[in-house]
């Protein structure tokens, strides 16, 4: 059974599409922009002393955090790392403020209870 010369044509068309699917990047392309790869990304992390750290958040903050990225022209990983230091910054200046006066109402309350009692001592002599 012979092909015929328009089967041959498409065979070779075929072949010469399906090697340009699988060829890889030009040189002009990718290189000069090339990003370290997986393994190199991981090891300046480590090195950086930074650590994965993946959570799940509603739509709606996320949006916020988009566009918060781009008013401050900074990248997701700095904004998220400033805004949790500040908030946890924040509370920990808000507990210090709260435990202080909790500290004293707890010596007050003892003292008071101490003339409460010495007050109905009194009374019942």
């Amino acid at each position: 059974m012979s092909m015929k010369l328009q089967d041959l044509h498409k065979n070779k068309m075929l072949k010469t599409g399906n090697a340009m699917k699988h060829a890889g990047t030009p040189d002009r392309f990718g290189k000069t922009a090339a990003a370290p790869d997986r393994k190199e990304q991981r090891k300046l992390d480590q090195a950086a002393g930074l650590v994965p750290f993946a959570c799940k958040l509603p739509s709606a903050l996320v949006a916020q955090l988009h566009t918060e990225v781009q008013t401050r022209e900074t990248n997701m990983n700095e904004l998220v790392a400033t805004l949790i230091t500040q908030g946890l910054a924040s509370k920990t200046e808000k507990t210090e403020k709260t435990e202080k006066p909790a500290k004293a109402e707890k010596v007050a309350k003892p003292a008071a209870a101490e003339k409460a009692e010495k007050a109905t001592k009194s009374t019942k002599k």
